[in-house]
């Protein structure tokens, strides 16, 4: 089986002949050394087949290449390249794709098989003393199980012990006998084994450690399980709400990006539309004309028409009530944008939908009530200015008049058209001026009764609602996205078995 590891280690078992009692050696040899060793993976490979025979197809050649490439080519799997000792090891197909895959030599081992088969007067010694082909790693010559053995259902003990019985009354390969054999081939396989896993054991350590550190980051995010009581639930929604309005004042105070769109409506929206009054049109000669006749009534006035400057200035500053419910309208809009951003922005509030939609309601509220107190106070200001005049500014045109003209010569103009004209001037310098103190104030009002009341109390009547909720409210409150549940318990589950990976790898001695 694959270890819970980012690598799994493989023995590919190269040949043409009975492998399978190959690895059934090797792993009753290694699963019995000291008595445990480290799982693995053995794969007995088919032999490449030179054409296809009946019932074949005629691809099954290359098929069968392609399929043992994909093992052997793999950097962590290890070659067992067995070739039968009566064979001329020059044509071994085992040999010839291992040195293909690994050139170096470093992850093959050469096993020779069907010692006890060979010619009299013949001998392998050539091959497993590196004269005819050397390796990196020894030759190992095994003796199998005949099919006389299997049939008789000989066990591995007692074939065990006939292999080594044979090597060590060999004439040729009794001085080599300690180093051949099924035994010793397991125990060599062990220790190349060993010697990899503890090379790569610290960055197998290193890259399990950071995906438990990535994994408890994810489940930090994705948050705990819901407690079941009504004073945890609590404690969990208040959490929610302050993470929420942490993102949202810092959306406010430049942290992130939004903010700004808000200084964007004092500093060109609302000069803009100021710029754009029809006051030209207000203060036209036709038009000046026609309020100062009729505020006059029966009698026109004496020295300076006061009711008609009176009606002249008030149809002015009307017109400033539309740029002032304007700006207030745009700061709201930017304000509940900025709200869906930060529930969008608060990775806590994503496994609790129906939260979500209940504290976007509740803000939006909020704001609501927020924009009618900006109206009701940027009106006002417009109001204050029509409720009263500044009187020093009227008190210094009589004299501004007296110093540019003959008096006796304006008295003869009062009702023509330069006089009405000067009117309309004056209406206009004084109009302009309340328009400079208007854009300065509006956007105080809308600070104070919207931004402000934002940052400090959006969630404050949301918090009294809460607070007199029973558990199974609370409960329904925190109804958690299923997607979001079925993510949280995988992450627990792969957490659960990196370290448990961890441990085992903290776990193992190597003498």
């Amino acid at each position: 089986m694959y270890l819970v590891l980012p690598l799994a280690f493989q023995f590919a078992v190269l040949s043409r002949i009975g492998t399978l009692w190959i690895a059934n050696w090797i792993i009753y040899g290694i699963a019995n050394r000291e008595g445990h060793v480290v799982n693995l993976t053995l794969i007995d490979l088919p032999g490449l087949t030179k054409v296809a025979v009946e019932g074949q197809p005629e691809s099954i050649v290359q098929e069968i290449e392609t399929m043992v490439r994909s093992y052997v080519e793999k950097p962590n799997s290890i070659i067992l390249a067995i070739s039968p000792a009566n064979q001329d090891i020059a044509t071994s197909d085992a040999i010839k794709l291992a040195r293909e895959v690994d050139p170096t030599g470093e992850r093959t081992f050469g096993v020779l098989t069907k010692l006890d088969l060979m010619d009299k007067g013949t001998n392998a010694l050539d091959v497993l003393e590196g004269r005819s082909y050397r390796l990196q790693h020894p030759w190992v010559g095994i003796v199998n199980r005949s099919q006389a053995d299997i049939n008789k259902n000989v066990d591995m003990i007692i074939a065990r012990r006939k292999e080594r019985e044979y090597f060590a009354n060999s004439p040729d390969y009794g001085h080599l006998a300690n180093k051949m054999g099924s035994e010793y081939l397991a125990k060599l396989l062990s220790q190349h084994l060993e010697s990899v896993i503890r090379a790569r054991i610290p960055s197998i350590t290193s890259l399990i450690n950071k995906s438990i550190e990535e994994l408890e980051l994810e489940l930090d995010h994705l948050g705990r399980p819901i407690a079941l009581d009504a004073g945890a639930q609590l404690y969990t929604i208040l959490e929610l709400c302050r993470a929420f309005e942490r993102i949202f004042k810092e959306h406010l105070d430049g942290g992130r990006p939004g903010g700004d769109r808000i200084y964007n409506v004092f500093d060109n929206q609302l000069p803009a539309a100021l710029r754009k009054l029809p006051l030209d049109r207000h203060l036209s000669l036709q038009n000046v004309r026609k309020v100062v006749s009729e505020s006059d009534g029966y009698q026109p006035h004496l020295i300076a028409p006061e009711q008609g400057y009176r009606r002249l200035i008030d149809g002015a500053l009307n017109y400033f009530r539309g740029p002032a419910e304007a700006s207030v309208d745009a700061v709201h809009f930017v304000l509940k944008e900025l709200v869906r951003k930060s529930i969008a922005e608060t990775q806590e509030l994503k496994r609790f939908p129906t939260f979500q939609a209940e504290l976007a309601a509740a803000a939006y509220q909020a704001l609501e009530r927020f924009r009618e107190e900006g109206k009701k106070t940027t009106l006002r200001l417009v109001d204050m200015e029509s409720s009263y005049l500044t009187v020093e500014f009227f008190r210094r045109l009589p004299q501004e008049v007296e110093k540019a003209e003959n008096p006796a010569a304006s008295n003869s103009d009062r009702y023509a058209e330069g006089h009405f004209r000067r009117i309309g001037s004056n209406v206009s310098s004084y109009i302009g001026l309340v328009s400079d103190t208007l854009k300065n104030t509006i956007p105080k009002a809308v600070v104070y009764c919207q931004v402000r009341q934002a940052k400090q109390s959006l969630l404050n009547h949301f918090y009294t609602q809460i607070g007199k909720k029973e558990g199974k409210q609370l409960l329904q409150m925190l109804d958690e996205d299923p997607a979001m549940m079925e993510r949280r318990q995988q992450c627990a589950k792969r957490l659960e078995l990196y370290k448990a990976a961890r441990d085992e790898i903290d776990s193992v001695s190597f003498n």
